[in-house]
């Protein structure tokens, strides 16, 4: 499953929409997904599954690149 990562870049950063970056990761859960990101200094915001459509659409934008972890 993809799973789509909303984080700041810095753990010690607040949350702040503007500079809210995302990644997509591909994972078996939203577990995995963090011990996959553990070793990053990311404040994570969310974790997301994505479903077929949303993922679709993802896809379409010019920004959407699978991160391989």
């Amino acid at each position: 499953m993809v799973y789509k990562v909303l984080f700041q870049e810095s753990s010690l950063e607040a949350p702040i929409r503007e500079r809210t970056k995302s990644l997509y990761v591909e994972a078996d859960s939203v577990r995995e997904v963090r011990r996959k990101l553990a070793d990053r200094d990311y404040n994570i915001e969310l974790v997301q599954p994505l479903d077929e459509a949303h993922l679709a659409y993802e896809q379409e934008s010019e920004k959407y690149e699978l991160e391989r972890l």
